[in-house]
C-alpha cells in the first residue's frame, strides 16, 4: 500500500445515505472520511425525479398505517413489516432533519408541499422539489452540508481490511492512476448503492456497478431478495440507445398521462385496478407482454392533456426534446429498464451487519422495506432515515471500551472477472423481464466462460469484477425460486408460491468464492 491514514468510521458513497451518515456521524463526534469513486454528485441520488414518499398529517385521508399497508401490498410478501413501520413512521423527522440542511421542496398555492401520487400509493404523499428534480436538490443541500468533510473523490473501494478474528477494521482504496492506499478505521459504512449497469440499458449512473455489495460478500456479510431487480416501466426509448437511459416519471402517470400499444390502444385498464398506478413490477410487466404481443420495440405514454407539463416536470421535457420529442404534443416512446434493486446486503433497520465493523445504507441494504418489489419514492426516504440510524448505530458500537485490533488483512486480489458487455448481454437477454430456467442457465454459462481470474487493477477492473459476481449471484437466486412474485417473473412458473417459497433467499459465498444459496437468513448482530 503506497499510503495509509486512519478515521473512526470510513463511508463508501455520496448519495443520500452516505452523506446522510457521514453528517450524522459527524455531529455524534467521530472523524469520519468520505470515499466516492467519482464525483461527489455523481451517483444516482441526483438522478431521483419522482420525491420522497412521507406522512407528516398534511394529506386528509392518509396516514402512516395506510403508507406501511402500500408498501406491504407493493412488496409481494416479502417485507419485514416491523421494518417497514419503523422506517416509515421515522420519515416526518428525517425530512426535517434534510429540511434544516437547506433542501428547498416545492409547495402548492396554500403553502402546504405538494404532493404527487405514484404507482401502488392510496393517497398522493410523494413531496418533490423542482418538479422532477427532487434527487438534484437533496443532494445539493446535503453536499453543501458536508462542505470540509474529509472526502476521497475519484477512489474506488477495492475490499474491507479484516483482522483475523474477521472484524472489518479498514478498506483498502484505489485513485484514479491505480494506486493503492489503505484507511484505517473500526467501523466502515457503506452506502454505495446498487448494481443497474448488470443490464445493457439501465436508468442508473455510470457508477451503479454493485461494488459495494461484492466487497460486503467477499468480507463474510450475506445478501438477500438479489433476484428482485425493478425495471423501471416507462424509460426514455430511441432506437439503439443503451447504458443509461433517463426515466420518465411514475408522476408523470399520477398526473393522469396513459399508456398505449402501437395502435393507440390503452391496454392497462384490464390489468390492474389502478390500471397505469399499478405498482412498478405489475406495469413493466404488462409492457414487456404487450410488447411481444405487437412486435413493437416500445410503447408511448400519452401526457399530452397534462397542463403545464414543461413547468411540472423540467427534467423529463428536457430529456424529450434533447431526443426530438416533443412531450406537449406528442406522445413519449418508453419502455422497461433496470432501476433499482430491492435486494442487498443483510442488515438489521440500524445498518448492522452480521460481520462486526461492517454497516450498510441505502439501496446497497436489503433493511425488509422492498421486500419482492420496492413502492415508488420510499428509496430517498429508507436512503435519509437508515443513512442517520447507521450513524448512529456506529456512534453506539464506538462509545464504549474499544478492542485493541489486530493486524490488518487483505484478503486475496485475485477475483473472477468477465467482459462487462458479455455480463449485460447475457443478463439482459435471459434475466430481466421474464425468465426461465433455460435463459437462466444460458446466462450462467455465458458469464462462466467469459470469466477470467486476476486482481483489479483500476476503478473499471473492480467494477468488472463486482458486476460478474453481481451475475452469479442473481442467477443462483433466480434460478433457485420457480415461482413468479414481484419483480422476479419466471416464465415457466407464472403462478405465486405462498406455501413453499414465501421468504428471502440469503446468498453467500463458499470457500471457493462462488455465491450459493443458505437457509437461513444471517440477521444483523451487533458490532
Amino acid at each position: 500500500m503506497a499510503w495509509a491514514a486512519s478515521a473512526d468510521v470510513v463511508v463508501v458513497g455520496s448519495g443520500v445515505a452516505g452523506l446522510t451518515a457521514a453528517l450524522d456521524a459527524a455531529e455524534a463526534g467521530l472523524r469520519v472520511v468520505v470515499v466516492t469513486k467519482d464525483a461527489p454528485e455523481a451517483g444516482c441520488t441526483r438522478f431521483a425525479q419522482g420525491g420522497v414518499a412521507v406522512v407528516v398529517g398534511d394529506v386528509p385521508g392518509d396516514s402512516v398505517d395506510a403508507h406501511v399497508a402500500d408498501t406491504l401490498a407493493a412488496g409481494g410478501g416479502l417485507c419485514d413489516p416491523a421494518a417497514v413501520a419503523s422506517i416509515v413512521a421515522e420519515g416526518p423527522a428525517a425530512m426535517r432533519r434534510l429540511q434544516a440542511c437547506g433542501a428547498v421542496f416545492d409547495r402548492g398555492p396554500d403553502g402546504r408541499p405538494a404532493r404527487a401520487r405514484e404507482g401502488g400509493h392510496s393517497a398522493f404523499r410523494v413531496v418533490h422539489a423542482g418538479g422532477d428534480a427532487t434527487g438534484a436538490e437533496i443532494e445539493r443541500a446535503l453536499l453543501a452540508s458536508a462542505d470540509g468533510l474529509p472526502m476521497l473523490a475519484g477512489y474506488v473501494a477495492l475490499d474491507a481490511l479484516r483482522d483475523d478474528t474477521g472484524r472489518v477494521v479498514g478498506l483498502a482504496v484505489l485513485d484514479e492512476r491505480g494506486v493503492a492506499g489503505m484507511l484505517h478505521a473500526p467501523a466502515v459504512l457503506l452506502a454505495s448503492g446498487g448494481y443497474g449497469h448488470l443490464y445493457a440499458s439501465t436508468t442508473n449512473p455510470e457508477t451503479a456497478t454493485g461494488d459495494g455489495i461484492a466487497l460486503a460478500l467477499r468480507a463474510g456479510a450475506t445478501v438477500a431478495d438479489v433476484e428482485f431487480v425493478q425495471f423501471h416501466p416507462t424509460v426514455l426509448w430511441m432506437p439503439g440507445a443503451g447504458g443509461r437511459r433517463p426515466l420518465v416519471t411514475e408522476a408523470v402517470r399520477g398526473e393522469g398521462a396513459l399508456l398505449i400499444d402501437r395502435a393507440g390502444r390503452r391496454f392497462m385498464t384490464g390489468v390492474h385496478p389502478l390500471a397505469e398506478l399499478a405498482p412498478r413490477d405489475v406495469v413493466a410487466a404488462a409492457i414487456t407482454r404487450r410488447l411481444a404481443e405487437t412486435g413493437a420495440d416500445c410503447v408511448w405514454l400519452e401526457a399530452t392533456g397534462i397542463e403545464d407539463f414543461t413547468i411540472r416536470f423540467p427534467t423529463v421535457s428536457a430529456a424529450c426534446r434533447a431526443a426530438g420529442v416533443d412531450p406537449v404534443r406528442e406522445p413519449i416512446p418508453v419502455a422497461p429498464a433496470a432501476h433499482y434493486a430491492c435486494g442487498g446486503v443483510v442488515t438489521d433497520v440500524d445498518g448492522r451487519t452480521a460481520v462486526p465493523g461492517l454497516y450498510a445504507a441505502g439501496e446497497i441494504a436489503r433493511t425488509g422495506l422492498h421486500g419482492a418489489n420496492r413502492l415508488a419514492s420510499n428509496s430517498l426516504l429508507e436512503g435519509l432515515v437508515v443513512g442517520g440510524r447507521a450513524a448512529r448505530a456506529v456512534a453506539a458500537d464506538l462509545s464504549g471500551p474499544r478492542r485493541a485490533a489486530g493486524a490488518a488483512v487483505l484478503g486475496s486480489p485475485a477475483t473472477g472477472i468477465a467482459d462487462r458487455a458479455t455480463v449485460q448481454r447475457a443478463m439482459s437477454v435471459n434475466a430481466g423481464i421474464g425468465r426461465d430456467a433455460a435463459g437462466l442457465a444460458a446466462a450462467s454459462d455465458a458469464v462462466e466462460a467469459a470469466t477470467l481470474f486476476g486482481a483489479p487493477v483500476d476503478r473499471s477492473g473492480v467494477e468488472d469484477a463486482a458486476l460478474t459476481l453481481l451475475a452469479q449471484a442473481v442467477l443462483v437466486a433466480a434460478g433457485t425460486r420457480t415461482e413468479t412474485r414481484g419483480c422476479h417473473v419466471r416464465t415457466d412458473f407464472p403462478e405465486r408460491d405462498d406455501l413453499w417459497q414465501r421468504a428471502s433467499l440469503v446468498i453467500g459465498l463458499d470457500a471457493a468464492g462462488a455465491p450459493v444459496v443458505r437457509t437461513e437468513l444471517a440477521t444483523a448482530g451487533a458490532a
